[in-house]
């Protein structure tokens, strides 16, 4: 059995509550049956788990932890946990609290109802968590915002994470935000010769999986929308901008093909992008 360990370190920067305030971090290696609670905390508390195994609990549910978990204590919520009696859990912790802290805990999926999160192997938490204890331990004067930095890359990666148990699976919401998220990627990258594959990548989906959700909430399937995304934005640069050849035209809106370019252009608006022009330029002219 491995020696029992305890240390924590305190944010010389003690000022609580506000916009963001990282209280302090630690770590230890319990002892066999080492027990805390039942009791209340008036911050947020994420402990991580490093090795061995305990048990979680709230007023209404019991969670057998181990290695990877990581359970997250609300401002006034009941609870206790304890080790276990033959492999007492290692973790770390980090407390912190403040207005900016309640709007982005809302935001991981960790509630007071659903507290635990399975992390996967190798994941960087409870190195952000030791960086913030040695920052803290330090007594420099920047040791503040180096602790609301590495808490900001821990939620990032809680956040990453809790989509993952059910990305086979997503519920309503979590399939309307991912199509939006797709949305939101075309929007942005239409300009450049991106491709669907690319997006997929992007978003960490299998690509069928992702044709299937957009069609199912869009109607159409993200190819046609990306096409017809740069299309609508090439007859607007058509009518804005008569200095740009028709190349310069579809190179804009990411098509690098203008032979291509063209032909979708007139499958879908029903005329070439230069009689779309001059079509435009004439009715402008009769106003």
């Amino acid at each position: 059995m491995m020696k029992p360990t305890y240390s924590v370190a305190s944010n010389p920067a003690q000022q609580g509550g506000g916009w963001l305030h990282v209280r302090f971090a630690g770590e230890s290696q319990t002892l066999p049956e080492h027990a805390l609670g039942p009791k209340i905390f008036d911050h947020y508390l994420l402990h991580i788990i490093e090795s061995g195994h305990g048990v979680f609990r709230t007023e209404t549910d019991r969670y057998q932890l181990g290695p990877g978990d990581c359970f997250l204590i609300h401002p006034g919520q009941i609870v206790s946990y304890v080790s276990d009696a033959s492999q007492p859990w290692r973790y770390r912790w980090v407390a912190f609290d403040g207005e900016h802290a309640d709007e982005e805990i809302s935001r991981l999926g960790l509630t007071p109802e659903k507290p635990v999160l399975h992390l996967v192997e190798n994941n960087p938490i409870p190195g952000y968590v030791s960086l913030i204890q040695g920052h803290f331990q330090s007594r420099e004067e920047s040791s503040h915002m180096a602790a609301i930095g590495y808490l900001h890359l821990i939620w990032a990666e809680i956040m990453n994470q809790s989509d993952r148990p059910s990305r086979l699976t997503l519920s309503e919401p979590q399939v309307q935000r991912t199509v939006k998220q797709m949305i939101n990627y075309m929007a942005s990258q239409y300009a450049h010769p991106v491709s669907i594959e690319q997006m997929c990548t992007s978003l960490g989906y299998n690509r069928a999986y992702l044709s299937r959700i957009f069609k199912q909430e869009t109607g159409m399937t993200p190819i046609t929308y990306l096409l017809k995304l740069r299309i609508d934005q090439s007859k607007r640069l058509l009518r804005e901008r008569p200095d740009l050849s028709i190349e310069q035209v579809s190179a804009s809106v990411g098509l690098t093909d203008p032979l291509y370019f063209s032909r979708q252009f007139k499958r879908l608006v029903g005329r070439s992008p230069s009689r779309y022009r001059k079509d435009i330029i004439s009715s402008s002219a009769l106003t």
